[in-house]
This record gives C-alpha cells, structure tokens and sequence, in this order.
C-alpha cells in the first residue's frame, strides 16, 4: 500500500507538528542522505512515530490507534482469530457497547470489515490506523509459551532443530534480546535471554534435540562438528519470515555437561540510533555536539562489555553523518550498517586485525574513521596518529571510568604529548533499566525501603521523599522494566587537562581536575535519573555504586 509522501507532509504542517522552517531544514539535509524526507525527519527526531502515524490517519480520513499508550490485553488481542488478524494485520483496539475499534496499518481495505464482522454480531466496525511495528507487537500474544511450540514441532518430526532454531530467535526478537544462551544439563538443556542487560530462563528442550540443536548452529555457522574439547567462534544469517537479514555471532565451548552454545543477536538498523535518546544530561549533550564537530581529535567512550559503547558511537556517527565526508570504519563484528559509510570487518584468518585495517584506512582519504576498539599498542599508536593528522577518531576503550581511561592508555606505551593533543573527550558510561513507562508509580520513601540497602548506600537517600517503582505489567512482561538508558560520564580534554596529563598525573589527579571543571560521576548521573523516575535507586546501586 503506497503513501503519497508529500500529502503527509502537508498534513503535518497543517496539524502545525512541525513548523515549516524545520520541514525545509530536514528536506534540505535529508538531500545529502540516501532516505526520503519522512525517514530523515523520524530518524533525526523532528517527529515522533506517534505523530507521524497520526498524520498518516487523517491521510486515510479515519482515527488514530496508539497502540502504545492503550495497550490491548491478551483477551482483547485474542478477540480476533489469529489467522485473520494475521492476514489484515489487525487487532481489537476498543469495544464499546455498539461499536469496535479496530486497529490495521491498512484501514482503505474493506475486506476487514467484511470477514471480521461475525465476531462482532451487532455492533458497528470502526477501522482505525495504527502502525505495522506497533500491530506486530500486539500480535505476539497469539504465540504459544516456547515448551507447547517445541512439542509441536517434535510431533511433526521434520526439520526439528532448524524449526526449534527459528521459534526461540523470534521469541527473542520479539522481546528485544541481546544474548540467548543454550546451557546444557544432565538430561535437557535450559534456553535463557538476556533481556535489558538480565538472564531470563525461557524454556527447556531434552538433550537428544539439543544436540541435534548444536550440530546445526555449527554447520550454519561453518564450524568444525568433530570439534567438541575447544571454543569456537563464527557467524550465522537468518532469512525467514519475521527476521529477515538477522545476523547472530556464535560461541561455542566445552562444559562439564557438554557444549554450551550463546548467540548475541546484531541488529542492522540504525533508524532508532539517536544522541537525544541516550540520556545524556543538556549540558553533556552540548559538550558531546561540539566534539563531534571538531575536524579532527580523538573521542573515545570507555566501559565495561555490554555498557552500550558501541551503540553510543553509532549514535555520535549518525549525527555527522552527510554525503560531503568519508567516514571508514573497523569493526569487530560490524553491528549496524551505517548508510553511505565504508565498513570493514575485522578477519584473523586473512590477518586482517584492527592495526593492519586501520593503517589501509588512513590511505583511504577517510574524513572520520571509527575503530571498533583500541586493544593493544599498536592499535592505540597508530589512532593517535591518525587523529594527529587531520582526522576524526571514534573508538571504544575498556576501562572502569573516565579518569583512569588516560592511565590506561600511557600504560599502553603512548607518549605523553601525543595523546594530551589528539584527545578531545572521554565518555564513560552503564546501562541501567528503565522503568516501565505503562505500569511506573511512586510512593513516599519508606524505613523499610531503606533497610533494603547496605548501611553504607542510605547516607545518599537522604533528603528524597519519593521512589518510583513499576508495578508490572503485560507491556514490561512483569518486571516492572522495560529498555535502558545510560548513566554518563564525561571529561573534555581543556587546555588544564593536557598540560596534567603530560605531568604524569594519577586518576585522582585527572579526576578532581575534571570535577573542578563540572564534570560528574557515573552514580551521580544514575542516581538523578532514579530521582527523575527513569530508572530505581536498586539499578543504580547494582550498576553504578558510588566509589568510596
């Protein structure tokens, strides 16, 4: 079904969702992308979903269903058979005493009305727009709990490790999984997501399939099948309905009870990658929008695995990103694709390591260059260097915090005086989870809500009246969270920074430097965010304890 993108745009003027200034601002800079003026004013946040699905409605001439902030339950969901909800993508949006209101993404077709109008005897059906993103999610709720899905399956006895493969691969892209671990027991082997940054137990599977399971992630992966004593690593793409162009890494090694397999799923798309979405602070986001447009110097973002350094990067990269500059990276895998940029993937078998890539890509006229991460020294030389010399370099970089990232780095073996004038900003940051904003509530602090917290933490609670907490609900699958959102720390490189840094300063040194000059601490963001009701004082604790 074909949009006219222009009478959108007309529609969003008029409804005065964006103002004319902008549209003409976003259609200019959007000539130097490869999307349509839409894409680019979604993707660099000039407009929301909601509003643009709301333009999109009154295109169509019907209502809008924001099927986000009016979740259906289950039973609403399941009003309508799950084949014709799946054909016309539709779901039951509102029922009153003579109407419905049905939610499609197709609301001209009048076939709906027509099949659906058995299950709704003597009431009037209203079709109402909502988007196809937003109907998917609703539609999940037809799916069975992976345990029912497995045993049909193996009833069927054909393709039972492909079919099994796919069920739990959709299961966890449907929940927003970034690992699923396969780890085998003594007669069966538990299946577990990671899920805003926590393991989730999410089903069993005996071990007679599971090691069916086992041989056909290898011959996917193009892994050795008699090779069961030694870890190996490879890449595996998924082209099916629901997930097509999925890409997973795959790591296999021997255990006490046989071979444990975890897949960490890659996303391709970049389209939600925002710095307005990060959680950066107005004054940190300032500071982060004037490096980035520095024409040369180093950025790097510190952290731990799994911190979300990678996703920052990206988000920094998209930003700069226009037809008039070259950006080339090396990466280890390449996580997103990033439209009009060069990408290459690091390779050990061809020799092709983050040193040797990057020495290519300096001869490659690149304007800004992005190294997946500095492990060693020569890699650390050889991107300080090429930031001394006329170009933009992002990297990630594995320490505890802002301050000990430069230590770290003159430890590697650089000089002093190089890295004081090539380094521009240093990002430190965690991820915690964030509350669900469907089931979210506060209350007055209570004694025995402090109690949960060591003596040592409660001194930090004092003066907060309030907590917020989620209830749990269908939305956050009862856990109260639902996404993350990042605690930040930043320290910009001054002219006092530099001359510290060639003085052979400790952490300490660096760190009340860059306390004197308004920087502040991983808890000290965290612990604003519970206060502002993003995240619980428990997250910040658990991820970000103050340092003593």
């Amino acid at each position: 079904m074909k949009i006219d993108e222009k009478k959108i745009l007309e529609i969003i003027l008029k409804q005065k969702y964006l103002s004319e200034s902008d549209l003409q601002e976003a259609s200019e800079k959007s000539k130097k992308t490869r999307l349509s003026v839409l894409a680019y004013l979604l993707q660099n946040n000039y407009l929301n979903e909601d509003l643009i699905g709301q333009a999109i409605a009154e295109y169509f001439g019907v209502p809008y269903a924001d099927l986000n902030s009016n979740i259906p339950s289950v039973e609403q969901v399941l009003r309508i058979p799950e084949a014709l909800a799946k054909k016309y993508n539709v779901v039951l949006f509102q029922e009153k005493a003579k109407e419905v209101i049905l939610a499609t993404d197709n609301p001209v077709n009048k076939e709906i009305e027509k099949k659906l109008r058995f299950a709704f005897l003597g009431k009037k059906i209203v079709l109402a727009y909502s988007l196809a993103e937003d109907i998917a999610k609703c539609l999940s709720y037809y799916k069975k709990n992976l345990a029912t899905r497995f045993s049909n399956i193996i009833k069927n006895e054909e393709k039972v490790a492909p079919e099994i493969v796919e069920e739990i691969l959709r299961d966890a892209l449907d929940l927003n999984s970034s690992d699923i671990h396969f780890e085998p027991m003594e007669d069966l082997a538990i299946i577990r997501f990671r899920i805003d940054g926590v393991l989730q137990e999410v089903g069993k599977i005996s071990r007679n399939y599971y090691e069916n399971i086992i041989n056909y992630l290898k011959v996917r992966a193009v892994l050795r099948l008699d090779e069961h004593r030694s870890a190996q690593d490879g890449a595996i793409r998924f082209n099916g309905e629901e997930m097509e162009g999925v890409d997973v890494r795959i790591s296999v090694v021997p255990v006490v009870e046989g071979e444990k397999i975890v897949l960490r799923i890659l996303s391709k798309n970049i389209s939600s990658l925002s710095i307005d979405n990060l959680g950066l602070s107005s004054n940190d986001q300032e500071i982060l929008e004037d490096s980035i447009r520095k024409p040369f110097g180093m950025i790097l973002v510190s952290g731990p695995t799994g911190s979300g350094k990678t996703t920052t990067l990206y988000s920094l990269l998209k930003k700069i990103n226009n037809s008039e500059i070259n950006i080339t990276s090396i990466e280890d895998p390449v996580e997103y694709v990033i439209p009009g940029a060069n990408q290459i993937q690091v390779n050990s078998e061809t020799g092709l390591t983050f040193a040797k890539g990057l020495r290519s890509i300096v001869r490659q006229d690149p304007d800004v260059i992005l190294v997946g991460e500095i492990r060693d020294k020569e890699t650390a030389e050889i991107s300080v260097n090429a930031a001394l010399t006329g170009h933009l370099l992002f990297s990630t970089f594995h320490a505890n915090n802002a301050s000990s990232t430069i230590p770290r780095l003159l430890d590697m073996g650089i000089e002093k005086y190089l890295l004081s004038s090539t380094l521009e900003l240093i990002i430190s940051q965690r991820l915690l989870r964030r509350i669900c904003e469907k089931c979210r509530y506060s209350e007055p602090i209570a004694a025995e809500y402090l109690e949960k917290f060591p003596a040592k933490y409660q001194d930090f609670l004092k003066g907060i009246t309030n907590v917020y907490k989620g209830k749990g609900c269908e939305a956050c699958n009862g856990t109260g969270y639902k996404g993350r959102v990042a605690a930040f720390e930043l320290i910009k490189i001054t002219p006092d920074m530099q001359e510290l840094m060639v003085k052979n300063a400790t952490t300490r040194d660096i760190w009340e430097l860059a306390r004197k000059q308004g920087s502040h601490s991983l808890f000290e963001d965290a612990k604003n965010k519970a206060e502002l009701g993003i995240t619980t004082f428990e997250e910040v604790f658990r991820v970000t304890p103050p340092q003593e």
